[in-house]
């Protein structure tokens, strides 16, 4: 695995604090589902896709990610810091930004490991 490769997996694993359980827990719920960015016609949004994608990425061994992989997990890392930045004021438990990084895999009221 090249350096790049393991600053990525590291970055990825300091962004994603819910488990591959957690998350697939999480993303049946109507409450993942009723945000994010949906195409056009309606459909999955971009976010609950992703997070299907980082159960994924989540179960896999390290010897078996891909270059694509590597790309989404990335992805992940850098939506995931955008919208940190855009934390709303007051509660933030029941609020769309939450739900939105939690099919990201980030739960901004989960302690930090």
């Amino acid at each position: 695995m090249s350096d790049d490769n393991k600053t990525t997996r590291a970055r990825f694993g300091d962004t994603v604090n819910m488990t591959a359980a957690e998350l697939r827990r999480w993303l049946d719920t109507d409450e993942s589902k009723s945000v994010g960015q949906k195409p056009a016609g309606g459909g999955e949004s971009t976010g609950h896709s992703s997070g299907r994608r980082i159960v994924e990425l989540l179960e896999k061994k390290t010897k078996d990610l891909t270059d694509d992989d590597y790309a989404h997990m990335r992805k992940v890392v850098g939506y995931a810091h955008r919208h940190l930045e855009q934390r709303p004021t007051g509660d933030i438990a029941n609020s769309r930004w939450r739900y939105s990084l939690m099919n990201w895999g980030h739960d901004p009221e989960k302690a930090t490991r």
